[in-house]
């Protein structure tokens, strides 16, 4: 079992899960360090239900996590074949969001027995109705849109509030429909600022001087450019900053004060809510069953109330985007 990519809220609720349910059953659960770096380089070690306990709340990794990739740092399967061999591993389960899981489909493909599990604060993996860190990530936004909004109204600013979700806007929708933002800009709906300007002048005309915008990270800005700030070191390019280029039109069409505010890693650390717990361990306990019976080359996904097998190449052919209704439904409330 690994977990990769970026960390977020829940993954150690899965992770005991998944060795608390396999070890009822007998079997030997291997974790594997720093995601597939881990498993390129041989650093695994075996997990107990002594080394597991008390793990439901507490936020990230235990196992560790990194952006290493076989195929964009190594040679694909035959980087992870001597680990899989030496610790004669008979499925891997990978904990991931959308680019760890579309790296376990390619070693599918190459005869990995594989079963993802879809974590993301950004909530863009297909046939899920929900990943792994989201509600909690929301729940942090959430509380910092009530903190934001206090000092907009003593000081009548606009906080324009920056929410991860790369090129999709789930958190910031949902978020900002549970916070009462005034205005929330997502990647998937063109932004017409000089409609956005008019509506925040006829807000505060009303008698209202103050207003919370919120914008997905990954929202194009004035210029019809997505905001980047470079390179990781792993070559992976870094979205952000789009607050303030949208602050300072704002400021540019309405003469109203405009400050940004970016979130950033406040999003993804931190003690998980009841919710990813609960998440966390049913996908676990899913998953582990699944890789015991031979079940493989499938994502466990939440379905209404159920958990339940989806193909993982299907999960992962293209990105869940926000849905036109979802962002219906939230901007009925703008200005």
């Amino acid at each position: 079992m690994l977990t990769a990519g970026g960390d977020c809220p829940g993954l150690n609720a899965a992770i005991r899960a998944v060795v608390t349910r396999a070890g009822s059953d007998g079997r030997t659960v291997i974790g594997i360090e720093e995601g597939w770096s881990g498993l390129m380089e041989g650093r695994v070690r075996p997990l107990s239900r002594d080394d597991v306990r008390g793990l439901v709340g507490r936020g990230g990794t235990v196992l560790g996590t990194s952006r290493r990739d076989p195929y964009v740092h190594g040679d694909g399967y035959d980087s992870i074949r001597e680990t899989l061999e030496a610790n004669e591993i008979e499925a891997v389960v990978v904990i991931g969001g959308d680019g760890s899981l579309r790296t376990a489909s390619q070693l599918g493909k190459e005869g990995l027995p594989v079963v993802g599990v879809p974590k993301t604060i950004d909530n863009d993996i297909g046939l899920t109705d929900v990943s792994i860190g989201f509600h909690t990530a929301v729940q942090i936004v959430v509380d910092a849109i009530d903190r934001l909004a206090t000092t907009a109204d003593s000081h009548n600013r606009i906080m324009v509030i920056e929410v991860m979700g790369r090129t999709t806007g789930w958190i910031a929708a949902v978020a900002g429909m549970a916070g009462g933002a005034q205005a929330i800009l997502v990647p998937e709906v063109d932004v017409d600022f000089e409609d956005l300007a008019q509506r925040i002048i006829a807000r505060h005309e009303s008698g209202y001087d103050h207003s919370v915008v919120v914008v997905a990270e990954g929202t194009p800005g004035p210029g019809g450019d997505i905001s980047a700030t470079g390179k990781d070191q792993f070559g992976f390019t870094r979205i952000g900053g789009v607050c303030h280029t949208v602050a300072a039109e704002i400021e540019r069409l309405t003469t109203y004060e405009a400050r940004p505010t970016i979130l950033g890693y406040l999003q993804r650390g931190g003690t998980p809510t009841a919710f990813d717990r609960i998440l966390g361990t049913r996908m676990g306990v899913k998953a582990a069953e699944l890789a015991m019976s031979g079940d493989t080359g499938v994502m466990v996904a939440a379905r209404g109330n159920e958990i339940v097998a989806v193909g993982l190449d299907d999960a992962v052919e293209a990105p869940r985007h926000l849905d036109s209704a979802t962002y219906r439904e939230a901007s009925w409330f703008f200005a």
